[in-house]
């Protein structure tokens, strides 16, 4: 058995950069040495397309912060990058003091003008990463509807969520969350913003499709036990047992 604690944060993005730091910050100082706590997308920032030099600038200040953060913790989160002199949503995975693994968004939200302000992450970059042993992967936001992306992670056991999803496709974004868990009979972790006209629905869901989810918590917390990634694979078999190891 591997246990392992969860947290998906369930908060809202102020303008303030530095008290949406301060705030993510405080709910890992909060939780237990080995937990591995997940952020909405862009937490420190939004999309704020008129400041998005100010939120690169401030993301080199939250990357410190977070590797200092992450000595006995994992955090992953999205943040606004320059590379360049182009603007990508980079998903960063920090744990016991380092970056272990970076992929830009590859799918972006046409309905929200993303492809107008940021370039598109290479598909390349959309591949498992290794937490104590664990086989990892995420997929932000928008691009938890491309089936095809799912395929690029198959047979993981954690995949991780990272959004800013809109109220009005709620159930969309359960529906999916749910039957990524179920088709890749692993745990999802989804971590949804709380801000003004976003869903919410942060959850995290079992290989068997059992979720827990509650949009009155700002934390959804859970203590998982990876072994059940591997007795749902042999209690039903769609060949995913040997597909990482």
């Amino acid at each position: 058995m591997i246990f392992k604690d969860i947290v998906s944060l369930q908060i809202k993005t102020k303008q303030n950069f530095q008290d949406n730091l301060a705030r993510v910050i405080t709910e890992i100082r909060n939780s237990q040495n080995g937990s591995i706590i997940l952020t909405p997308e862009l937490v420190f920032s939004g999309f704020c397309y008129q400041n998005m030099n100010e939120a690169s600038e401030f993301s080199k200040h939250a990357t410190e912060q977070l590797l200092n953060a992450s000595a006995n913790h994992t955090i992953i989160t999205t943040m606004i990058e320059k590379k360049n002199h182009k603007f990508y949503n980079n998903l960063k995975v920090f744990s016991q003091g380092e970056l272990i693994h970076k992929q830009a968004k590859h799918q972006l939200f046409m309905l929200g003008e993303e492809h107008l302000h940021f370039a598109a992450g290479s598909i390349n970059e959309i591949i498992p990463f290794r937490l104590d042993g664990i086989n990892c992967g995420a997929l932000i936001c928008f691009e938890l509807r491309f089936v095809e992306l799912w395929q690029k992670l198959r047979g993981v056991d954690v995949l991780f969520i990272p959004a800013q999803w809109g109220q009005a496709r709620k159930d969309h974004f359960e529906t999916l969350c749910k039957a990524l868990a179920v088709a890749n009979q692993c745990f999802v972790v989804a971590s949804n913003s709380a801000s003004i006209h976003m869903a919410k629905s942060s959850a995290i869901i079992s290989p068997y499709g059992k979720v827990i989810q509650d949009d009155a918590k700002e934390i959804i917390q859970a203590q998982i036990d990876v072994a059940e990634v591997e007795k749902m694979r042999k209690y039903i078999n769609v060949g995913l047992k040997e597909c990482i190891r």
